[in-house]
């Protein structure tokens, strides 16, 4: 498995990746379970809408505890970078994954992968890193004011000091991208390559043990982006005095 997706064709110029095939997936799922519970949502809920809505209100109340009143416009963000991350890694455990083989224009006389997680491509997981922090300095100058947030980098109180500190908070937020799209993708990627060294042992399927396991990691991982999103953002929207 290396570490770059196959590329199954192109459309005018644009590279068509097994992890893009696994995206678009993953977003018809998000949809349709939205679409579905909308439909179905009723005043005496099933368990499906119990689980929802217990998710939805434990990360409303995580970020509220942190937050406060700004839980408003950060919770939808968090809830859904878990949502895609979470649904993303549990659907690369489906059989098919890895295993379906596309026969395109790669020369591969045994094809290449149809499907791969799409949390294992760095390119997916560089972007989300991105909109995370993106999105976290938007809502720092929306929030808190363009003087509070330059406060954050650059002060002349304590001369130089305090101005070295601020290139340090500075450096920081560069090293979130790099921090937030390689632990994803490592341990997701790590994982793909197990999971198919152990369908290859078991071909019948995986031991149940195994399978928990690799469950429990997708939604950590998926809640640890999330968590971490939640904290700088909450962090960020905070006025600073100085």
């Amino acid at each position: 498995m290396s570490i770059a997706p196959d590329v199954l064709f192109t459309i005018a110029g644009f590279p068509v990746t097994s992890t893009v095939i696994a995206t678009l997936i993953t977003d018809a799922v998000i949809i349709s379970l939205v679409l579905a519970i909308r439909k179905f949502m009723s005043v005496n809920p099933g368990k499906i809408q119990n689980a929802f809505e217990a998710v939805y209100d434990y990360f409303y109340d995580m970020t509220a505890g942190n937050a406060g009143e700004r839980a408003s416009y950060i919770h939808p963000w968090v809830l859904s970078i878990f949502l895609f991350i979470a649904i993303s890694n549990l659907l690369a455990l489906f059989p098919g994954f890895e295993t379906i083989r596309f026969l395109g224009s790669s020369g591969d006389h045994h094809g290449v992968p149809l499907l791969r997680g799409a949390t294992s491509d760095l390119n997916l997981t560089l972007a989300l890193a991105v909109i995370s922090v993106t999105v976290t300095h938007y809502f720092s100058i929306k929030y808190t004011g363009i003087k509070s947030y330059l406060g954050r980098f650059i002060s002349f109180a304590m001369f130089p000091i305090m101005l070295f500190v601020g290139a340090l908070e500075l450096m920081n937020e560069i090293t979130k991208l790099i921090s937030f799209s390689f632990r994803l993708f490592g341990n997701i990627y790590s994982g793909e390559i197990v999971v198919g060294e152990m369908y290859s042992m078991f071909s019948i399927g995986l031991p149940v043990p195994f399978i928990m396991l690799e469950v429990l990691i997708a939604v950590i991982q998926a809640m640890v982006f999330a968590m971490l999103t939640m904290a700088f953002m909450s962090m960020f929207t905070e006025k600073i005095s100085h």
